[in-house]
């Protein structure tokens, strides 16, 4: 196997489209797919120009032309179809969130650590250019003495009861899909929490309709994140500190801009730069990265961490009373 891994899909919804049309974009090699179907496998593959179709998820994870899976299905199989491309001797790049869970989650990394196997949440956002950016000004001491996050994740999608972010049964609702970001993110910036507060609106089907959520840390530092299904918010992120602060334009999680600026608020440092496609390869390049190295984790996400931020995750549902079916 070269340095250069070859790519397997497993799932063929929209975030999968997405992330093979950026890995084709921009040069990476994608072998084989897989579906539940013989047909939706051929249709996908079709469209994107790879050789290998497959119907059912096992026949991808056995298939001796992948080298790494990126799993899309929807949050409660996440841990499985992890699981099973691990089983089968694959890397793996998870679709946020890692599981549904941090039991299921620790349950992946810890096969992954038993058969030295790359296995990497796909929070794309902690790879894009401008996120990196911001991790190098605060680590540099621009902010001086970095006190609290704002960031929001608010966007209005379907309201039909019968889609996948209203169903219980999928793991619906706004803070696993959209609100991870942001908790994430809070994660990057200050680590581990030492208290959690969250209040939450559910929807008529019993999932998290709007969710805010605070994160307290030793140092005093505060996070004050906000995340809904139903309503347009502006997307944007602040992180503010003793000596600047960091703006970060809409949409905050994508590949966009940010300003650098002091107390008189004068700007110090403007970024804006343009990457190709949505920006999702960059997660694939750390994962080949990784890889390559010998290595089982980076800096920038190590498994341990997603599974510590599921946890968070965790905490925020008990204290919003939402409670999947078969936890």
């Amino acid at each position: 196997m070269t340095d250069r891994l070859r790519w397997g899909i497993l799932g063929t919804g929209g975030i999968a489209r997405s992330f093979t049309s950026d890995l084709d974009l921009t040069g990476f090699t994608v072998t084989a797919v897989g579906s539940r179907t013989q047909e939706s496998a051929d249709a996908f593959a079709a469209t994107h120009g790879i050789p290998r179709a497959h119907g059912s998820y096992e026949a991808l994870a056995a298939d001796p032309e992948v080298d790494a899976i990126y799993v899309s299905t929807p949050h409660p199989y996440h841990a499985e179809n992890a699981l099973l491309a691990l089983e089968h001797g694959k890397h793996v790049l998870v679709e946020k969130p890692f599981a549904l869970n941090a039991v299921e989650a620790l349950r992946v990394v810890e096969l992954a650590e038993q058969k030295r196997l790359v296995v990497l949440e796909a929070m794309w956002t902690r790879w894009l250019p401008h996120m990196v950016r911001v991790r190098e000004l605060i680590a540099s001491g621009a902010l001086g003495e970095v006190r609290a996050l704002i960031a929001d994740h608010d966007q209005k999608l379907p309201t039909d009861p019968q889609h996948r972010l209203q169903n219980p049964d999928l793991g619906g609702g706004a803070l696993l899909d959209l609100g991870i970001y942001p908790v994430s993110f809070a994660w990057d910036v200050f680590g581990e929490p030492s208290s959690v507060h969250a209040i939450s609106s559910p929807t008529a089907t019993g999932v998290d309709r709007q969710t805010a959520i605070i994160l307290g840390y030793p140092g005093g530092e505060q996070a004050v994140l906000h995340t809904q299904l139903d309503a347009r918010g502006p997307s944007t992120a602040v992180v503010v500190g003793t000596e600047a602060r960091i703006e970060i334009d809409p949409v905050w999680y994508t590949p966009t801009s940010f300003s650098l600026i002091d107390p008189a608020d004068a700007v110090i440092e403007r970024f804006d730069e343009q990457v190709p496609g949505r920006g999702m390869q960059f997660q694939a390049a750390e994962l080949e990265r990784i890889a390559a190295s010998g290595a089982l984790a980076g800096e920038a996400l190590p498994p341990r961490e997603s599974v510590a931020i599921m946890g968070t995750l965790d905490e925020i549902r008990r204290q919003i009373g939402l409670r999947y079916p078969g936890e």
